[in-house]
Order: structure tokens, then sequence, then C-alpha cells
């Protein structure tokens, strides 16, 4: 005992004891001050990729910046990713080292096609062969496809459009028809996965294909157009539709994610034209890759290439909403860290007007964005962001490590809100002048949530306004975040 005496001797444990207890607390407090984290935006930096993009407005937005390329910006390895159409049409894929080198570009042999806002590029990277894939120019049309020799993103070497293969009309041999919308995610065990609609707005289906051993793989159709809705304000009875996804995503937990909005293919349901026949908020999920999809009950209700999810599946409505309310499809969703979907919706209240008459203007006018997340026992909650849209176009959602959530409105204005408040506590962290002297960001951003996920860093890729066909710079910006 040294120089302890029997007294104390006697009185250790229950001083080691008082200690343990002290350190405990300690601890505690400070995992409770953890979870009171505000959440910040502090910018980093803020880069030109290209003076000169191509710019042309349709379908309210512009072909550079489309929420729903869902990695037209991103990053992976030393490395992050961008691209974009110059002004003489040609599709540019650069990169940079992280955090802060300088940007390199290639000109691929594609021209865009045709002025159509949706024909976005997305990209990813296969993991287990490190080939980039590019995917680029559709709606409704057929795909232009093109991949990297392999190992380019893996042993990274000399940035030359010669370590790409041609530009192809399919999937590498597998012909798509005309699809929309494709995107890339990235499956728990590092298979690559392709995600695209066939049909057109109103009657239209969602769809998979896979990337294993260099080959791909068509999975087939997993959501289905039939059925029937009938709005129930005028009786008006719409008999095809399509799933407009606010996201596939892939958790930490292995689950895959798909929040969704349905588009009726009978626009008379609509209270007047002009109007937005999206519907609802939906969501289920697969914990097998895609193959099979479950309500938010857990009920499985579809399977790929089999029974199709479709608007008579039971359980799949987590946000009941009418036509009539000009909301927004292909928004954006986001997964934290307890496995658990926080999605963004935007409409215009029915207390501001009852009848959306020009989703445009109204949404301009009135509408708001609203954040939707699901709890561990299943009930889903919504609130109101108290600032307001002040566009027709989407916002992207982001969590930081401390699953603080941060919404990227349109014109790069970013709100951000607790977890310790249950999300609630929105409040503005930067807010640009619109036009010069702030970001002269046109609407719409695309954001990379993977450099957030493994540095901390937001980037979101912006084009600047510009008028009628004029080319415009294009940007990105670098905030650290959750600090």
């Amino acid at each position: 005992m040294g120089s302890l005496t029997m007294a104390t001797a006697r009185r250790t444990p229950a001083i080691v004891a008082a200690l343990i207890m002290l350190l405990g607390l300690a601890q505690g407090t400070a995992t409770a001050d953890a979870k009171r984290v505000e959440p910040t935006a502090t910018v980093l930096r803020d880069t030109l990729l290209d003076s000169s993009a191509i710019y042309f407005v349709s379908y309210d937005g512009l072909v550079n910046n489309n929420p729903f390329q869902q990695s037209g910006i991103f990053a992976y390895g030393r490395y992050q990713y961008a691209a974009w159409y110059r002004s003489d049409r040609y599709a540019v894929i650069a990169r940079r080292q992280v955090p802060a080198g300088r940007w390199e570009m290639i000109t691929l042999p594609h021209r865009l096609s045709t002025d159509d806002s949706h024909n976005v590029i997305s990209m990813a990277v296969s993991p287990r062969d490190g080939r980039l894939h590019i995917a680029m120019d559709t709606h409704n049309t057929p795909i232009y496809y093109t991949k990297s020799e392999p190992g380019l993103a893996t042993r990274p070497g000399p940035w030359e459009v010669s370590r790409f293969g041609p530009i192809q009309h399919t999937l590498d041999g597998i012909d798509l028809g005309g699809i929309s919308y494709p995107q890339f995610v990235v499956t728990p065990d590092r298979r690559l996965q392709f995600s695209y609609r066939t049909g057109g707005s109103g009657n239209g289906t969602n769809e998979l294909a896979e990337y294993s051993a260099g080959t791909w793989t068509r999975l087939g159709k997993w959501s289905g157009a039939t059925g029937t809705y009938t709005n129930p304000a005028n009786g008006v009875v719409s008999p095809t539709r399509n799933m407009y996804l606010h996201g596939i995503t892939y958790g930490r937990n292995g689950r895959l994610y798909a929040a969704f909005t349905w588009r009726e293919g009978n626009q008379a349901v609509l209270c007047a034209p002009g109007g937005l026949d999206n519907h609802d908020t939906g969501y289920v999920y697969s914990d097998d890759q895609g193959r099979t999809w479950r309500n938010n009950a857990g009920e499985q209700v579809g399977t790929t290439g089999g029974q199709l999810v479709s608007i008579d599946s039971p359980g799949l409505v987590v946000d009941p909403l009418g036509v009539d309310r000009g909301l927004m499809n292909q928004e954006s969703q986001a997964i934290d860290a307890h496995g658990q979907p926080h999605v963004i919706i935007s409409y215009v209240p029915e207390e501001s007007k009852p009848c959306v008459t020009s989703y445009q203007a109204d949404r301009t006018a009135y509408g708001r964005a609203y954040h939707l997340f699901r709890d561990h026992k299943g009930g889903w909650h919504k609130t109101q962001i108290p600032e307001p849209l002040n566009a027709v176009g989407r916002s992207r959602i982001v969590l930081d490590r401390h699953d603080n959530a941060y919404v990227i409105m349109p014109y790069g204005r970013i709100v951000a809100a607790s977890k310790a408040s249950g999300w609630t506590d929105w409040k503005v962290l930067f807010d640009p002048p619109v036009g010069p002297g702030g970001l002269n960001a046109f609407g719409e951003v695309d954001v990379d949530d993977s450099r957030l996920a493994t540095a901390g860093v937001l980037s979101f890729m912006y084009q600047q306004k510009s008028t009628g066909t004029t080319p415009s710079p294009i940007r990105v910006i670098d905030f650290k975040l959750g600090e």
C-alpha cells in the first residue's frame, strides 16, 4: 500500500468507484455534448471548372446541374471527379487530387445531341476493377456509355482520353432501349449497379442492371405503371403512372433505400392545366441488393423481374399529398448512421394556394421544402423548412458525421438542423446574394455527398446564370461541415 494508511486502504475501493462514476459521468456529458454539436458550414474554396459551359434552360433546369444526376460530381480515393458539357457541346470529365489539387480535363468524343436538360452526365467507379463508368445524353432515348480501362481510379496515372473505350449506344452490348435518369450505386460487396427508367413520364418503369466481373447483367424492372388512381377532388381516374425516385441509396447497414413520388399519366386529374400531377411520398427498401422490395412495415411488395411495385401495392405511402400541390419529383434523400432515411420534398401548401395553376410560377411564389424522416419504430415525421423556395427547382439533403442535416437549396443556399433538436431547429448557414456579388448560381446545384462521407467536406457544382444560350462559367465550391 506504500504510504497509504489502513483506513485509506479500506476506503480505496470506494474512492476508485467514485472516480469511475465521475469518469463515466464525464464521458456521458461528452457524449451528450457530441449529440448537441451545432451544424456549421465554412467556405474552404471556390474553383473554376470551365469559363464557357453550355447554357440553355429547358424543363426549368440546366443540363449541367440537375440533382437527379446523383453523381455528376463525386469523390473516390485520392480524387474528385466532375462532368459537364462545354459550350461546343462536347462532354468533359475532370479530376483533381483532393483536397485542393488542380483540375485536369479530358474531352470525350461525344457532343450533346439535343437541348434537353434531362440529358445529364452521371458517373461512378466500379470498385472491384477500378474502372470509371460514364452514362450520358439520354431522355427516353438510347444511352451513350463509356468506361475506362481497369485501374484508372485505383491506380491513377495520366489523365488521358485514350484510357477510355469507345462511346457505345448500349451497356456493353445490352440494348436498354429508350431510357431516362441514369444513376449509379455501389453495393455493399463492391459491385456497381445502374438504375434507370424505361417508358416515359406518366407511363414508365424503374429498372436495374448490375456490373460484376467485368460484365453487365440486366436485372429487370422493379416498379410498374399499372393500377388506378382517382383524384378525390374531381373523381377523374388515371390508369397509368411512373415512379419518380428521390434517390436510390445504400446505407451503412447494406440496405437499399428508395423514396419516391408518383406521376399520373392522365393530366385531367389536375384541378387546372399548368399544374403538376405528382402525388404522395412513398418508400420502399431492399435487403438483398434490389432483388426484392419491402414497404415501410417490412412486408414484401415486389420482386425485380417479377411482381412489380405498383400503386396498388400495400403500405407504400408515408406522406399523403394530392396531385394539385405542385409536388416536385426527384428531389433528394440521405440515410443516417442508424439506417433511417431522410427525404426532402417540396410543394405549394394548400393554405397558400388551393389549386396550383402554374407549377413554375406558384412554386416560386408559394413553394416550401419539407424534411421527412423515419424513426427506429417506423414512424415518419415532417417539418416545414422556414426558408422559402423562391425558385422552381429542387434541393439536396446531406448529413454530417453527427447526423445534422443540411439542405442545399436553389441558388446554393444552405439551411441546416441539428439531430439533437429532432431536426426541427432549421436555420440559414449560407445565403449568397442572388446575382452578381454572390455565387450567381442559376438555380439547382449538383452535390458530392461521397466526399462529405469520407472527409467531412461538402462540394457542390453550380453554373452561373446567363441569358438565352450564352455560355457561362461552371464552378465547384467546398465547405467544411460539422466542426
